[in-house]
């Protein structure tokens, strides 16, 4: 039974049978009648076969069971089946029934038909897509490596460039300092040139003057061997000679090495000559408070009566340069070189009694009986000529203005060692910051103390009316003598007006001799 149904597998009947009736119902209306029939009888032969081949395995599988082995089967199906099949009466039913179920089926095949054409057609579509999608798949990959290619020679030409730039920053770098090892060294060569033209003016000037004096020697030798009118001539002419000689534009020094000479000279009237001051007046004065005081009030009062002499004494050389100016230089510039060169005529006596008076009306600082301020004239003396000398520099230099009880300014003064460093106002001050334009260029130096306006109001009133009082002083002889003895006596009053006049006639005749030296030139 199991060879039987294999041949029957292996045969596929059943396969061509299916393929028979697809056939037939494709070509169903384009056939004839006889073809049609005979479709239909190869069809019904086949069947037939295949019935044939099934009833002889029915057969073998009922022998296989034995005599009453499917009995039952058999009666409820298959003799039914067969009665139904043979007769007549119920012929017109099955084979309606069996028309309408071919229908259905082979509607049903058409449908399936057109559903597999259409998979089929999508089929062929979304494959077409795949296509297209794989094609340019491979495009967008060949222009990636094109571009990854690309990109590569891009960074090793960036490499390359790179690393060509940084060779040539290299080499402009050891230019550049080559560069400025040549101009430091000709900078070098131009100082030490300018330095040796400095120099030789130094000495060239220096050889007027001993020409001068030499000149000057020998009229006076001549003299002292033959007095006679003659001499007396040579010698009134021997002054303009000298005069003549020299230049005033040869003596004048440079601005930035005179400035550096008085700011070092400045430095030590703070280090060298505060110190003598201040030693000089402890011998007297046991408060260092007061001593500070007087020295600091003495510094500020000889900066403005020196900035008064100079400018009295610049409008005295004016009036006198001026109507005998030739030239193309400015009379400004004349006046300026005029007192550079002749910084002797100021007569600094005179300002330093001037600050001597201010310090005696000083509310702060006036009438101690302990001490005269004469005591102090020589600190007073250089501070007036260094203040003067000052005043000839472009732009001049000046000390800061200075008030007890002001906020501290870090930028303009140190604190002084006995100071309270959280205070925030300055008590009094020690020395003045000196500025240039408004810019400190040396810092002063100041004590600061909590409450210290309110200290400094007091001491004040203190002073004025100490000083303003009609009641008078009973004391010590010394002390006494001493308070006495701050005016200024005759003798020494006709001293100074003396000096004074020979200061002026000194003042006119170098005046007259640099007009008649600058028309020369």
């Amino acid at each position: 039974m199991a060879d039987s149904l294999r041949r029957l597998v292996n045969n596929e009947c059943c396969r061509m049978l299916q393929e028979k009736l697809e056939t037939w119902y494709k070509d169903y209306y384009m056939n004839s009648c006889d073809q049609n029939l005979n479709c239909c009888c190869e069809i019904i032969e086949l069947n037939s076969r295949i019935q044939g081949q099934l009833f002889t395995i029915f057969s073998l599988t009922a022998q296989e069971g034995g005599h009453y082995a499917g009995v039952e089967t058999i009666k409820s199906r298959l003799l039914p089946w067969l009665g139904t099949c043979f007769s007549n009466s119920s012929i017109g039913k099955p084979i309606d029934n069996n028309l309408s179920l071919f229908q259905e089926s082979l509607e049903k095949d058409r449908q399936l038909r057109e559903l597999s054409a259409t998979r089929e057609r999508e089929i062929q579509q979304l494959d077409s897509e795949l296509n297209s999608t794989r094609v340019q798949l491979s495009m967008v990959q060949q222009d990636l490596a094109e571009t990854e290619m690309d990109l590569e020679d891009t960074k090793a030409k960036s490499a390359t460039a790179l690393l060509a730039a940084e060779d040539e920053i290299i080499h402009l770098k050891n230019q550049l300092k080559s560069l400025q090892a040549q101009e430091e060294s000709r900078q070098r060569s131009l100082d030490m040139i300018a330095d040796y033209e400095r120099q030789l003016r130094t000495l060239k000037d220096e050889i007027a003057v001993l020409s001068a004096e030499k000149s000057v020697l020998q009229s006076r030798l001549s003299r002292s061997r033959s007095p006679s009118p003659d001499s007396q001539c040579s010698r009134a002419s021997s002054p303009v000679q000298k005069e003549m000689t020299l230049s005033p534009l040869a003596n004048r020094l440079n601005s930035v090495s005179r400035k550096a000479n008085l700011l070092a000279r400045f430095t030590d009237a703070y280090t060298k000559g505060r110190m003598e001051a201040q030693t000089l007046l402890k011998r007297y004065i046991d408060k260092m408070e007061t001593v500070q005081r007087i020295i600091y009030i003495a510094t500020v009062e000889s900066f403005h009566v020196a900035k008064m002499a100079f400018r009295h004494f610049k409008i005295r050389v004016r009036k006198t340069l001026t109507p005998g100016h030739i030239g193309t230089e400015s009379i400004e510039d004349v006046v300026t070189d005029y007192i550079i060169c002749h910084l002797d005529l100021y007569d600094v006596q005179s300002s330093v009694n001037d600050v001597i008076r201010a310090m005696n009306v000083n509310p702060k600082i006036s009438f101690p009986p302990e001490v005269e301020f004469a005591i102090i004239s020589c600190f007073i003396k250089e501070i007036c000529c260094i203040a003067f000398a000052m005043q000839t520099l472009d732009p001049p230099l000046d000390i800061a203005f200075g008030a007890d009880g002001e906020i501290f300014n870090d930028c303009k003064y140190r604190r002084s060692c006995d100071s309270d460093f959280t205070a925030p106002l300055v008590f009094y001050h020690v020395w003045p910051a000196l500025m240039e334009n408004e810019n400190i260029i040396m810092k002063g130096e100041a004590v600061t103390k909590r409450g210290a306006f309110w200290s400094s109001v007091k001491c004040v009133n203190r002073s004025r009316s100490r000083s303003l009082s009609p009641v008078p002083q009973h004391g010590s002889p010394c002390k006494s003598g001493a308070s006495r003895s701050r005016s200024p006596s005759p003798s020494r009053d006709i001293n100074a007006s003396e000096a004074t006049e020979k200061n002026k006639l000194i003042f006119v005749k170098r005046s007259m001799l640099f007009v008649s030296g600058k028309s020369c030139s």
